[in-house]
């Protein structure tokens, strides 16, 4: 699936309703969204993003160029003629205009259904918007198609007919407005097997055409028309032959966005196991940095059905993630859910500055699905987020990084990055390493298990609460419970009976991580999930 380029953008939407004044990037610059520019919130990093420059004179626009430059957008949209090319070119970002009449809802609109629509293979909801324009030149009425609660997906916008403030308030938010009359007349809609005639439900408020948009027994939508008491003679026939119209369109755009995601997340598996090649990855998926992120039931929970509940965690990130990034790619393997989270501008900072950025935002993105999920499944979920990658070929690394992570969290700690426990990943990372090396499963170790084992001492505790107290016998005693002289005492036993050399650094080092990797045995400090293998 081809990503939407600018030039693609332009050539969909068309002139005069979109103008490109400049593209110093050229034409197959990805665009991805499209945002409105709010003076009261700060620029995010959005690559591949088109700005809306909502409440900037094309005249003062200079600034709010320079500052998507740096914000790394694919471009500027103004409105009106002219518009600072110098700075876009200087800054590498495309600049657009729109017409000076144009209403910034509809322009945002129109681009993103461009965007959704160029990204299914040109089976999109831009289709319905010609649509609704159609009905509504045929009927005399405005008319909006609706999905099935409420949200608005397509409206005609021939001019001159009329429309009244629950029309522009449903465009303004994509929503109907929502109230138990209008609950009632929907049901009313839906009920019905032919176009029905609605009453106004306030004054003010003028009256419906409306019929439901149905494939099979299934209902996809419902197509309404604005009656002002002039609508044509067969209205009620040409809105039902577009209803049928309008079933064609959305099963077209379902299959589209279904295939659409069936290819996200095969790619996704692949990406996985690192088979994929990164650069068409990136150029299907539009992404660069990014962090895996891992979802899991607690295993400790009992689960009657884990392969359903598994596949409802699965739905539960899913919505999620798109409810954030749009599209979105999830997969569940082996019991685990992954997704790609978007981390553009922070593959280069330092480590500090991704927990600020990308890992304080994404660890709360992994908070709120645990959260969700954990209160929908009655099963508690755990989360775990690998290290930021600078491109796709790199997801292999961060998901290793995340698996790892999972073995870690527990009760106290359900979510956690990979930064926030890297000292446990080391470990177990050496662990894994050790175990596989005969000559790393070699040493006194051994010898001091054994010696446990047949006498019922306590030496290996003893050495692991010594060496992790800093090899002060006091702090160590008191880890242990005992004595400093019985903790004394045990260590110079270990080092005469078992020929260790405890002066030597070396050795303790190497002894310490084999107690602490190969025997499992943790510090006096150690939490749930701390001890490795």
């Amino acid at each position: 699936m081809d990503a939407c380029t600018l030039g693609d953008l332009v050539e969909v939407v068309g002139s005069p309703s979109l103008r490109l004044r400049t593209a110093p990037a050229g034409a197959a610059v990805p665009v991805t969204e499209v945002l409105l520019y709010d003076a009261h919130v700060p620029l995010p990093y959005a690559p591949g993003a088109l700005l809306l420059a909502v409440g900037v004179p094309t005249a003062e626009a200079e600034p709010l160029v320079r500052a998507a430059a740096q914000a790394g957008m694919a471009g500027v949209v103004v409105r009106g003629e002219g518009g600072p090319v110098g700075a876009a070119e200087a800054g590498g970002v495309a600049l657009l205009t729109v017409d000076d009449e144009a209403a910034w809802h509809h322009v945002h609109l129109m681009l993103a259904s461009a965007i959704d629509g160029r990204s299914t293979h040109g089976v999109g909801l831009g289709d319905l918007f010609a649509l609704a324009d159609a009905i509504a030149a045929a009927t005399g009425g405005a008319t909006a198609v609706e999905d099935p609660r409420g949200r608005i997906l397509a409206y005609s916008t021939v001019p001159g007919q009329p429309v009244d403030e629950d029309r522009r308030q449903g465009i303004l938010g994509l929503q109907v407005p929502g109230s138990l009359d209008n609950a009632e007349q929907v049901r009313l809609v839906f009920a019905a097997d032919r176009p029905v005639r609605l009453p106004p439900l306030t004054a003010g408020v003028l009256p419906r055409l409306a019929t439901a948009v149905r494939a099979g027994g299934e209902a996809l939508g419902s197509v309404w028309v604005v009656d002002d008491g002039t609508l044509a003679p067969d209205a009620e026939q040409t809105l039902a032959q577009g209803a049928s119209t309008a079933a064609l369109l959305l099963l077209r755009t379902r299959a589209a966005q279904e295939l659409a995601r069936h290819q996200n997340t095969d790619l996704l598996r692949r990406l996985l196991d690192g088979s994929a090649d990164a650069s068409t990855a990136a150029h299907r998926l539009g992404l660069d940095a990014v962090r895996v992120a891992a979802f899991v039931l607690d295993s400790a929970a009992s689960v009657p059905d884990a392969e359903r509940t598994s596949l409802r965690l699965l739905d539960v990130v899913r919505l999620q993630c798109e409810a954030r990034y749009g599209r979105h790619a999830c997969v569940l393997l082996d019991g685990v859910v992954y997704a790609l989270l978007p981390a553009s501008g922070e593959a280069d900072a330092g480590r500090a500055a991704q927990e600020r950025a990308g890992g304080g935002r994404h660890r709360r993105l992994a908070e709120d699905i645990v959260r969700r999920a954990g209160r929908s499944l009655r099963v508690p979920v755990r989360a775990a987020l690998g290290a930021v990658v600078a491109d796709l070929g790199g997801v292999a690394d961060s998901r290793a990084d995340a698996d790892l992570v999972l073995r870690l969290v527990h009760d106290a700690l359900p979510v956690a990055t990979v930064d926030e426990v890297r000292p446990r990943v080391t470990l177990l990372r050496l662990s894994e390493v050790m175990r596989e090396r005969r000559e790393f499963k070699e040493g006194a170790w051994r010898r001091v298990l054994a010696a446990d084992a047949e006498h019922g001492s306590d030496y290996a505790r003893t050495l692991v609460a010594w060496f992790d107290a800093g090899c002060d016998v006091a702090s160590a005693a008191k880890a242990l419970s005992v004595h400093p002289n019985t903790c004394r005492y045990r260590l110079k036993q270990a080092g005469r009976q078992l020929g260790i050399d405890l002066e030597d650094p070396d050795e303790r080092l190497v002894l310490w991580l084999q107690l602490r990797t190969l025997a499992g045995i943790g510090g006096a400090g150690s939490g749930p999930g701390d001890t490795p293998g």
